[in-house]
């Protein structure tokens, strides 16, 4: 969508597109393994306990070991 070489300057280029300016400099970092195994422990406990609500599953992964 954006084109850096184009003689419009990017910061126009995204008013014309309705894009934030931001967006187009941001760059995704990759998330940390420890991040991505404590999620799939939110998922799981959802799935089993679909009626527990955030601060119950606090509760559940604080139990479990998990420091938050």
């Amino acid at each position: 969508m954006i084109d850096r070489n184009h003689e419009l300057p990017v910061a126009k280029q995204c008013r014309i597109l309705k894009l934030s300016r931001l967006s187009q400099y941001y760059q995704p970092r990759a998330t940390r393994p420890t991040d991505l195994e404590l999620m799939h422990r939110i998922d799981k406990i959802h799935l089993e306990y679909p009626f527990a609500g955030s601060r119950m599953i606090r509760d559940m992964l604080k139990r479990e070991g998990y420091g938050m």
